[in-house]
């Protein structure tokens, strides 16, 4: 089926792209307009035009101009592009048509309003003149036009460098790159006052009817949470202005069954007669007020019962359409960049990796994430040429499912490194687009050659763009995603590697589209993890896309405490932007200090802070991630791991951390809360700065299967210092669970004292 997948929402000024599912190279598409809002200046009838541009970069001031719709062609040389990119100009709903040589598809898309805001980023000229001499150009690079060098200008504007922008609420790093060299960039944050996105959760009940002549109705009741007020730029959204609405997803009706369900929608309910839905039908409920969140999503399916009657029963059963794998929900993950493992002598092979999985298991490893394994010219395996054969320094595939197997028998899942949203330029397949070869034109995106920063004399193709790329990764061009031919072989490859392994951490995932992903997790065997690379944090891959995220919010705040810019207390903080930026799930985030693209924490911050940091990640909702070497005492970020000089001590740290949170589920499953009793921890004696407290308690939705509502909380006690706190905690704070030295005493009218090293967790 090319179906092109669910429902989309996007606000004014955003594009979304639209693409059939499994698509066909060689089959016939093509896209229809049919319906637009009334302010649009889209039409009924309307195709894609294959004249229009790329949408106005996100940093480009529009001023007092309203956008124009546009249903733009995708970057290829055919003339009935599979892949669409819709550039609304007004809200409302649009619905397409896709004919597809399997019939013709309904795409809907609910845009809401533009949610940008108009701001000026300044920057000092005297901060930008390196050697005492101005530079020609200044570059604007951020995430808000996908980190490309050279595409946004920078003007001189008397003693300053000067870009007007236009962007959503919130604080948005950037960097202003003097000349394309990002090594002499000047970094800060665009602060735009506004409200973060909210949240929604769904809540179904079956309500009886009272006439027995009448159906039994289904009542999906939505709850939607304003996001909280972080500081002064990023306040809280008002809860008067919230609103929910409900999208029946095209695939699973027609669009009259379609409208009558979306009628009876009231606010945040949606009430519906057993008798009017279909046998299976998804339902998307999209929170919105000043600003729109991720949808959350239900399947409903038909179950009869049998009556003692002997009469059919209409019921029905609620099915998560993408739940995240039981072993998935909060795995302890160990990252290994593979070929320094081995240590500084042997060179890293998968049997090598392999001997030493009886490491893994006693650490309490759940999970191995691998850096890439494929065939690539370089140590890190990021370039790949070859998407199908393993590496072959690393050894065969039989090699690699060796070792896979291993972990299995150990209880440890396999990670493997997906990266697709770009080649090394040595692939075959770039070394024939470049060479002009017909078959490969669309393979690889192409960008304006006045951009390039990369002093690379490319091969001129038509046109003269030159490759698209990130930063200045002229090494590895980015693919183009508006082929139906890139989306069918990256398909394959998802497939053929899904068979062996147990999950993928999708590398530079805000590099490929939203829709791709949605295929993919579609696709993908049920107990496989997606677990995201996206920066910054952002909850629309959560949005029937990935299970699990970098945490960038609390790993910058980690960094900022272990600095000593920012009080411990600051974690409280970093949760709450998570929930500002519209994450409702505090359990889906992957939690770490440092990864093999960042310097090590203990050579910037020190082993005292490190083993705070590290207890942090072990202690909050998520799932905690050690960097192979972090609990080594490694103080190079790629370099080989220290087997016969490593800090034991600071390795039996991560083991009984481990060993904790395996043994209390309420470390796993928990809320966490920062009131309560975490509020009457004092420091008795110590630096009040580096401490921090908060409790895990019971979900607010209940037990569990394992009894977690009949545990008492758990008080985490953090210490950043290098020195031991002395902390006066609750009555009924009795042991310390972690057993780190801590003792827990009865000190007359002050109550219970406990000294603090990195971490007590106390019942």
């Amino acid at each position: 089926m090319h179906e092109p997948g669910p429902p989309r929402t996007t606000s004014v000024g955003e594009p979304v792209e639209l693409a059939p599912r499994s698509p066909d190279p060689d089959g016939t598409y093509g896209w229809t307009v049919r319906d637009a809002p009334a302010d649009s200046d889209l039409s009924p009838g309307d195709r894609p035009d294959p004249d229009a541009t790329g949408p106005p970069s996100s940093a480009t001031a529009v001023g007092s101009e309203t956008p124009t719709a546009v249903l733009r062609a995708g970057e290829t040389s055919r003339d009935d592009d599979p892949v669409v990119h819709l550039d609304p100009d007004a809200p409302g709903t649009y619905v397409l048509a896709l004919d597809a040589p399997d019939g013709t598809h309904r795409q809907r898309v609910r845009v809401f309003p533009d949610e940008r805001r108009e701001a000026d980023i300044r920057v000092p000229v005297d901060d930008l003149a390196g050697n005492e001499t101005d530079p020609d150009r200044v570059s604007l690079l951020w995430p808000h036009n996908e980190n490309r060098l050279a595409l946004d200008r920078a003007e001189r504007d008397g003693d300053e460098w000067v870009a007007s922008v236009r962007v959503p609420p919130g604080r948005h790093g950037f960097g202003f790159v003097p000349d394309g060299d990002r090594s002499a960039a000047v970094h800060g944050e665009c602060e735009v006052p506004g409200p973060g996105r909210p949240r929604v959760s769904l809540d179904a009940t079956v309500v009886e009817a009272d006439d027995p002549e009448e159906s039994d109705r289904l009542r999906l009741t939505a709850a939607v949470d304003s996001a909280p007020a972080v500081d002064d730029v990023e306040r809280g959204g008002d809860p008067d202005a919230l609103d929910a609405a409900f999208l029946v997803d095209d695939r699973d009706a027609d669009p009259e069954a379609v409208a009558a369900i979306e009628s009876q929608a009231e606010g945040r309910t949606l009430s519906v007669p057993l008798d009017d839905l279909p046998d299976s039908v998804r339902i998307h409920a999209v929170p919105h007020g000043e600003r729109y969140g991720a949808a959350e999503t239900v399947r409903v399916e038909a179950d009869e019962t049998e009556t003692d009657g002997s009469e059919a029963a209409a019921s029905v059963a609620l099915v998560d359409p993408n739940p995240t794998p039981e072993w998935a929900e909060s795995p302890t993950i160990y990252e290994v960049f593979v070929r320094s493992f081995a240590g500084d002598t042997l060179p890293t092979t998968f049997r090598e990796v392999e001997r030493r999985v009886e490491y893994l298991d006693h650490l309490g490893v759940d999970a191995l994430w691998l850096t890439p394994v494929l065939a690539s010219p370089t140590d890190h395996g990021y370039h790949v040429t070859d998407y199908y054969d393993t590496a072959a320094d690393l050894g065969s595939r039989e090699a690699f499912e060796s070792l896979v197997d291993a972990c299995h028998d150990a209880g440890i899942r396999v990670v493997f490194d997906l990266v697709i949203n770009h080649t090394s330029r040595d692939h075959p397949a770039f070394q024939l687009h470049s060479a002009g070869v017909d078959a490969y034109a669309d393979h690889y995106r192409r960008s304006d050659a006045t951009a390039d920063v990369t002093g690379i004399d490319w091969a001129e193709l038509d046109g003269g763009a030159a490759p698209d790329h990130y930063f200045e990764w002229g090494r590895i061009p980015n693919l183009n995603y508006d082929s139906p031919a890139v989306r069918e072989r990256l398909l394959d490859v998802v497939d053929e590697w899904a068979a062996v392994v147990d999950g993928f951490r999708a590398d530079v995932a805000w590099g490929v589209p939203h829709g791709f992903w949605k295929e993919v997790a579609d696709r993908v065997p049920a107990d496989t993890l997606l677990l995201d690379e996206t920066l910054p944090h952002d909850p629309f891959y959560g949005e029937g896309e990935f299970d699990v995220h970098y945490d960038t919010s609390l790993y910058e705040t980690l960094r900022s405490i272990g600095a000593g810019e920012e009080p411990a207390e600051a974690v409280e903080t970093a949760l709450a932007r998570g929930e500002w930026l519209g994450f409702d799930d505090h359990g889906a985030q992957m939690r770490y200090v440092e990864n093999h693209d960042e310097d090590r924490y203990l050579a910037e911050y020190g082993r005292a802070a490190l083993r705070a940091a590290a207890a942090v990640t072990f202690t909050l909702p998520g799932a905690p991630m050690i960097y192979a070497g972090q609990e080594r005492g490694n103080e190079t970020y790629r370099g080989p791991i220290r087997w016969h000089d490593g800090d034991n001590k600071l390795t039996d740290f991560h083991r009984r951390l481990a060993a904790l949170r395996e043994a209390e589920p309420l470390l796993r499953d928990g809320d966490v809360r920062f009131d309560g009793r975490a509020s009457g921890v004092r420091v008795v004696e110590g630096d009040a700065d580096r401490v921090t407290a908060y409790e895990r308690t019971p979900p607010a939705a209940g037990a569990t299967d394992g009894g977690d509502a009949d545990r008492d909380p758990l008080l985490v006690v953090v210490n950043f210092a290098a020195e031991p706190a002395t902390v006066a905690v609750p009555d009924g704070a009795e042991a310390d669970l972690f057993g780190d030295g801590n003792a827990v005493e009865r000190d007359g009218e002050e109550g219970r004292r406990v000294a603090v090293d990195a971490v007590a967790v106390l019942r």
